[in-house]
């Protein structure tokens, strides 16, 4: 409803500039110019986040001080604290990221922003950066048509900051020219009153053009042209400062709890130093003064006093909530609970994770684990086992011995509940990314489409084998019941060791694990077509049986074959710390072949 008001109001008052003021024009096609290069740049770094963000993320974030400095750096280069803070977000609800960890960054990133006001200030509105703006323009869009998307994203960037210069220029001169007609430092309004006013205007001005950056430089433009006081603008910067945040409440309303805890960091952090700002601004005001005079700033540049105010406010907030973070994560994990998800609902496919391409891929791979832990129930309940037992030191042997009947179970109906709906919402999933996968990226799809496939293949494959299981369990036939429950423990054992893998840790090797399953895989062959010979030979089964075990044999060895590449895929293949050593070490078929001869 808000959304469909605030529009048209909008358009309303920007038709109104129009016809009062021909300068409007220059100031809100300068606000227009700079917005649109905002998006620019920031489609830019996108290009450049497959494959990158992870790896550096990995690397900075495992500190909460590499966290800080993350957020800094980061939003110092992409000149955009909102993009930081939706891709924070988004990592944060991939799992690639812990709560703490997001709150550095986004801690971080209110100090990088302070940049902008820097660059404008000080070199911006000092220089005619317009000629700087043209050859950016036409280099970045020479590259924007060719076809690396390396050469794309520069190609973004570089436009990006043309137009932003260019936005820049033309809202200065908007400005100079706009004073001459009208005056709008006559609605200037001193004193606290004044400050809470234009820290509204400023939180408004900041929610519709969703950029703090762009509120700054109009901010910063105006005050150079002496439209509005220095105190005002002081009050429009804190505004700019917390009215950013909803972006990233945007931002979380399609992302899980832990991208919402993050959102509410966020608020809390920049409302907690808004208010500090405002409550202690005549003795901010005087540090300015004093900082600016022992770093050479003039007395009558305003603009600069701003950059060092916006600057001082955000490290004072940060300094203030660093030793608050433990206290503050706990407090948000208590008012945002997990939400309880139906075991046939996608938990991890949100919207929230599908701009970007590693967080949409690790979102795949928690999925594809969901769908693991749903294959490991049904495949228990088919060869007659419960899922605790089969991922327990149970000895299933004793298990299977003891039975004279299976539990029922109904694996299609199993199947069509819990698998299916997840591999089919996998499936839209990568339908609806609205990017190009990167080779990398590519490569990790194509394997967890697999590991995906292989897991429905090996319980189609079990279910051909349920009937004789059922009739081996209850049959007086010894030989029957022991080739039969030794086939079931044994895919049962696979399970546990596959779960082993899993949660092996980074000293261990799951690569040898795997190859030590494919060598017991052809052993268990020899060893049942020997036994079968033998019971043959010694009329201890009937010809007719043997058929049926060779046939359930082979169902049998398609499903160990299946879990073992779906363990490859999804329990080595994602583990990019292995080295290419360690991957040429998994052993092909024809190398098991020849270790067996």
């Amino acid at each position: 409803m808000l959304r469909k008001i605030l529009l048209p109001t909008i358009c309303v008052i920007l038709a109104w500039g129009f016809w009062v003021s021909p300068d409007f024009k220059t100031i809100a096609a300068g606000v227009s110019i700079f917005l649109f290069g905002m998006l620019s740049l920031e489609q830019g770094f996108q290009a450049f986040a497959g494959g990158t963000l992870e790896r550096i993320l990995d690397k900075t974030t495992d500190k909460l001080w590499k966290s800080l400095s993350f957020g800094i750096v980061s939003t110092t280069l992409m000149q955009s604290s909102s993009l930081v803070s939706v891709i924070t977000i988004s990592f944060l609800s991939a799992g690639l990221l812990d709560l703490a960890s997001g709150v550095g960054i986004i801690f971080g990133a209110n100090i990088g922003t302070t940049t902008g006001a820097w660059l404008v200030a000080g070199f911006g509105l000092k220089v005619k950066i317009s000629a700087y703006a043209m050859p950016m323009l036409v280099f970045g869009v020479l590259l924007l048509f060719q076809d690396s998307r390396n050469m794309k994203g520069i190609g973004y960037i570089l436009v990006g900051l043309g137009f932003l210069f260019l936005g820049i220029h033309y809202m200065k001169e908007g400005f100079d020219a706009f004073k001459d007609s009208f005056d709008l430092a006559k609605f200037a309004v001193a004193g606290y009153p004044g400050l809470f006013l234009f820290a509204g205007i400023g939180i408004a001005a900041t929610v519709v053009m969703q950029s703090s950056h762009a509120t700054l430089v109009l901010t910063i433009t105006a005050l150079a042209a002496g439209q509005i006081t220095y105190e005002n603008g002081l009050a429009l910067a804190i505004g700019a400062n917390v009215g950013t945040t909803i972006t990233a409440i945007i931002g979380s309303m399609s992302a899980n709890e832990q991208g919402k805890r993050l959102a509410a960091a966020h608020l809390v952090f920049n409302m907690v130093t808004g208010l500090i700002a405002i409550a202690f601004i005549y003795q901010m005001m005087a540090s300015v003064e004093w900082i600016s005079a022992h770093v050479g700033i003039a007395e009558d540049d305003y603009t600069l006093k701003l950059a060092v105010f916006h600057t001082l406010f955000n490290t004072i907030g940060v300094l203030v909530m660093l030793p608050l973070i433990g206290r503050l994560v706990s407090t948000l994990e208590g008012m945002f609970k997990p939400r309880d998800v139906l075991v046939n609902q996608p938990k991890y496919l949100t919207d929230a994770v599908i701009e970007f391409p590693d967080t949409a891929l690790e979102a795949i791979r928690q999925e594809t684990l969901r769908v693991w832990d749903h294959t490991i129930g049904i495949l228990a309940g088919v060869f007659g086992f419960e899922r605790g037992q089969v991922c327990s030191d149970t000895d299933l042997a004793a298990v299977a011995q003891s039975q004279r009947t299976l539990p029922d179970f109904d694996v299609d109906a199993a199947y069509e509940q819990q698998v299916k709906p997840l591999y089919s919402a996998i499936i839209t999933f990568l339908s609806r990314a609205g990017f190009s996968w990167q080779d990398e990226q590519s490569g990790d799809i194509h394997w967890l489409r697999e590991a995906n496939q292989n897991m429905v293949d090996a319980i189609k494959a079990s279910k051909h084998l349920r009937k004789n299981l059922e009739t081996a369990a209850a049959s007086t036939n010894e030989e029957q019941r022991a080739v039969y429950n030794n086939m079931r423990v044994q895919l049962s054992l696979l399970i546990r060791e596959l779960e082993e893998i899993r949660s092996a840790s980074a000293d261990e090797s799951p690569v040898l694990s795997l190859d030590h399953l494919r060598l017991i895989l052809h052993e268990h062959c020899d060893i049942f077509n020997t036994r079968m010979a033998a019971a043959l030979t010694e009329d201890r089964i009937s010809g007719e049986l043997a058929v049926s075990l060779l046939n359930d044999s082979n169902y049998g060895q398609e499903v160990f074959s299946k879990l073992v590449d779906m363990g490859e895929t999804l329990f080595v293949r994602h583990n990019r710390s292995l080295s290419d050593a360690e991957r040429e070490v998994l052993l092909s078929e024809d190398e098991l072949l020849e270790l067996e001869t």
